[in-house]
């Protein structure tokens, strides 16, 4: 389908519906601490979840609506069947700019060609120790070996970029950043450098275990010497940095600096309920209306009117809060698992 040229959805606070974030299954095959840390989970009914065809229709309706950019996944996306088959159909869209990926690489070796060749622009990798023994504690899978071969085959199958997101966490792996940013430079990836976040199913966060972006920044300079921003964040989530030999990074400040004002992203589920905000409350069920027919006019009209009353801005309210501990228990999450980041998506 090739959508006709529209003018994106705006919301109360003047922001564009423009980034889509699909998750495409709620299932993963690791357990970091900062986002499965519990022992059980409650899993969506697979019969809730949506066919190749159904999400392919609400991305079109979705593009009706403003969105130029779309980015895939989980829980883990690669555990999805067939995924090349989605991404070739997504790419039929060709008014979308950016098609991405966000994954753990335990299974990108067999599959980084696969989605290149499919139409994939652009992949992310979640990577938050190069230290083996560390690493299996964190993701309680050892695993290591396989993510740092996925990275390797992505960084040689030709994506337009390849980032690698770091959960940097106080006492843990925050004495990794320079080797880090080092592997990066080594694989051709740009790291990422993102805060420990109260979302989800982060029941063991703290604040005092947040690493925030100026105590990077401070540990990065007393290594590499002055750091210079790249330029004007806008709506992304990174706020860019370089150092003096030209090797720039990100670093999400989402806990200290919360850039809701900018925001201009929303995600699906894989059952296909519609969130706002990483921390609302309540999504919009697309499903219903995708399964009885609609067609992608239709469930555009009810995004854009969906967007143009947000006035979500979680993560400042978040900040603001006078006592701030874990977003949710495991009562909560087991009660509700669209609370859960694996079944959110990031």
């Amino acid at each position: 389908m090739k959508a006709p040229a529209t003018r994106p959805a705006i919301d109360q606070l003047a922001r564009p519906l423009n980034s889509l974030r699909v998750s495409v299954i709620d299932r993963c095959d690791l357990r970091c601490s900062y986002c499965m840390p519990e022992e059980h989970y409650t899993w969506l009914p697979q019969e809730d979840v949506l066919s190749f065809a159904e999400i392919g229709t609400l991305v079109d309706a979705f593009v009706l609506a403003g969105v130029r950019k779309v980015r895939l996944t989980g829980g883990e996306p690669l555990l999805r069947r067939g995924l090349p088959e989605l991404v070739a159909r997504l790419r039929e869209q060709s008014v979308i700019e950016d098609l991405a990926l966000t994954t753990n690489a335990t299974h990108l070796a067999q599959l980084a060609g696969p989605l290149r060749q499919a139409g994939l622009d652009r992949v992310t990798v979640s990577l938050d120790s190069l230290q083996p023994e560390r690493f299996k504690r964190l993701v309680r899978r050892d695993a290591l070996p396989q993510v740092l071969e996925g990275i390797r085959a992505a960084g040689a199958a030709g994506f337009t970029s390849l980032k690698i997101n770091t959960v940097v966490m106080q006492g843990f792996n925050d004495d990794e950043l320079e080797a880090l940013l080092e592997f990066g430079h080594q694989v051709g990836g740009e790291v990422r450098f993102i805060e420990y976040m109260d979302v989800g199913g982060a029941t063991l966060w703290s604040m005092d275990k947040v690493c925030a972006k100026a105590q990077i920044l401070a540990r990065l300079e007393e290594c590499y010497g002055p750091i210079v921003p790249c330029g004007p964040q806008g709506a992304a989530p990174a706020e860019r940095f370089r150092l003096q030999d030209g090797t720039c990074f990100g670093i999400i400040a989402s806990v200290t600096e919360p850039f809701c004002r900018a925001c201009d992203r929303s995600r699906l589920t894989a059952d296909g309920q519609w969130y706002l905000c990483l921390y609302a409350q309540e999504g919009m069920d697309l499903r219903r209306l995708v399964r009885a027919g609609h067609p992608a006019e239709e469930l555009a009209a009810f995004i854009r009117q969906g967007w143009e009353a947000r006035t979500d801005r979680g993560a400042e309210e978040r900040a603001a809060a006078p006592h701030r501990g874990a977003l949710y228990q495991v009562e909560d999450l087991r009660q509700n698992p669209h609370r859960e980041m694996h079944t959110r998506g990031g």
